[in-house]
């Protein structure tokens, strides 16, 4: 099982991006996971998604953590128990993390598929992306949901929306910085926000600013 991409974002953050090429079976030996853990794999139905959790215990092993080592508050964010920072995520064949020593993380990897554009609406103000190709328009929202979802990682409870919350400043597919804000309560807050494109995804990763 390859590591497809590492990042070093700064001297406290880095990210890594893995290619799941293996067997199920494979992908089980080298690691222990929990007891609830164990559980949870069991009842995922998806192969796909048995895959992409299994290859984030392998990331945690490689970074050097156990899958104890991580731990899931009620609304499903992962902390560390040494108090670094932590940010998980899986798409098809890809999955990813990012560790942060001092800083919120959050990170989301997404397939381009043209599927988005229809449903754009849900997650961002569609006509503000006029006069864009296909191709383009199909990238930029994929960026703009993977930044958006690395900001509702981040905040880590379930009340927010990725419509009414979390904003995306307009950009330039060309850019090499973009910035977004959750505006909730009393939450006002920037972000720093980076994405990658490879293959046919895009991994987009957001650190507090």
């Amino acid at each position: 099982m390859p590591l497809y991409k590492t990042i070093k974002i700064n001297t406290e953050t880095t990210l890594f991006i893995w290619e799941v090429t293996e067997s199920l079976e494979d992908l089980q030996s080298g690691i222990q996971l929990t007891e609830n853990n164990k559980i949870r794999l069991k009842k995922m139905k998806s192969e796909l998604h048995k895959k992409a959790f299994l290859g984030v215990r392998h990331l945690f092993k490689i970074v050097g953590y156990n899958d104890d080592d991580i731990i899931y508050d009620e609304f499903g964010k992962p902390h560390l128990k040494d108090r670094k920072y932590i940010s998980i995520t899986h798409s098809f064949n890809f999955c990813g993390i990012i560790i942060s020593k001092n800083k919120s993380v959050g990170i989301d990897i997404e397939k381009q598929r043209e599927k988005i554009i229809n449903i754009a609406h849900k997650f961002t103000p569609i006509n503000e992306y006029k006069n864009l190709s296909k191709n383009d328009l199909t990238k930029k929202l994929t960026i703009v949901w993977g930044a958006k979802e690395s900001l509702y990682k981040i905040y880590g409870k379930k009340e927010i929306s990725l419509l009414k919350h979390i904003h995306i400043n307009n950009f330039k597919l060309s850019d090499n910085n973009i910035f977004g804000r959750i505006s909730f309560n009393n939450d006002n807050t920037l972000y720093s926000i980076k994405f990658i494109e490879f293959s046919d995804f895009i991994c987009v990763y957001a650190l507090k600013n």
